[in-house]
């Protein structure tokens, strides 16, 4: 069954897009997860149609990823197909103040080209690893930006994979939340509307963030960003840290002490390591404070 199954996903998207028992440590920012079953990078929304429609007719699970930063892969797995929307759908445009672009355009190449463009309002996301489509659907932000901040519309492939353009308005964007989320859609492509500025406010503005970044965060470790969303009145990372758990650690998983609200791979934390110290640092912040601590990064392949 294993061999029909690439057999079919090879002739929806060539051989050279097919990848049996693909190691999801290499696609993701933790580097943690075991094989998926097939990976398989489509070129356009009929390919992601087809190759989803194949998937509901055997019956065989699958989970459609953007640039894996916001994602934690089970030690044992996917049992399925992994479905990437990234290199291979970056195409982008801009006219006038409008940027269109590809949900596998990544955030730090669309700020980059708002910046050569002299359009400003992106310059929040210019540190944000995932792609547009990845933060369209969970209303990326940061430094006080977000992506409903500058979005007009997006085209997306709703459940029953049919293609539907909707305006922002439509989406009901909240914190790290969306209707794209709550109804399953899959964005394909994206309209940005920004504001016209000075190339070097926009420069200075974005090396600004980027030095902030680099102060406060622990870039020079694997990880999947912010562990915890912010909880209504609080901090995830003061909590924690008033909880005296910076640097705290199950195997290679660490509690940064850079910045408590990351979970890092020291360098050979396991799926397992990273679950237990989150359940570790839930239970502690419970105890403490009695506020339950939300994870805002995505689990897949576990129980």
């Amino acid at each position: 069954m294993r061999e029909e199954i690439s057999k079919k996903f090879q002739e929806i998207l060539g051989e050279n897009q097919v990848i049996c028992r693909e190691p999801m440590n290499r696609h993701t920012t933790f580097r943690i997860g075991g094989p998926a079953d097939y990976f398989l990078t489509p070129e356009s929304a009929e390919e992601i149609r087809a190759v989803i429609g194949y998937c509901r007719e055997v019956k065989l699970p699958y989970f459609v990823l953007g640039n894996g930063s916001n994602l934690l892969v089970s030690d044992d797995g996917f049992r399925g197909a992994v479905i990437q929307i990234d290199h291979r759908m970056q195409e982008l445009t801009v006219e006038g103040c409008e940027i269109r672009a590809q949900a596998g355009v990544l955030l730090s190449k669309v700020a980059a080209t708002a910046r050569d463009h002299s359009l400003t309002g992106f310059e929040f996301a210019s540190g944000i690893p995932g792609t547009l489509g990845g933060g369209v659907s969970m209303n990326a932000g940061a430094y006080g930006g977000e992506l409903k901040d500058v979005l007009v519309s997006v085209r997306v492939l709703d459940r029953d994979l049919q293609l539907r353009s909707l305006p922002v308005e439509e989406l009901d964007l909240g914190y790290r939340h969306s209707r794209i989320q709550d109804e399953e859609m899959i964005v394909t492509d994206v309209t940005l509307r920004l504001d016209e500025g000075r190339q070097e406010d926009i420069v200075s503005r974005m090396n600004e963030l980027r030095e902030a970044r680099t102060l406060k965060q622990p870039l020079e470790f694997p990880s999947a960003g912010s562990t915890f969303k912010r909880p209504e009145g609080y901090f995830a990372g003061k909590l924690i840290m008033d909880a005296g758990l910076a640097g705290f650690c199950v195997g290679d998983a660490q509690v940064s002490e850079k910045h408590c609200g990351f979970v890092i791979n020291r360098g050979s934390a396991t799926a397992g390591d990273v679950c237990e110290l989150i359940e570790r640092v839930q239970e502690t912040i419970r105890e403490k404070d009695g506020v339950q601590l939300e994870p805002e990064i995505r689990f897949l392949g576990f129980d």
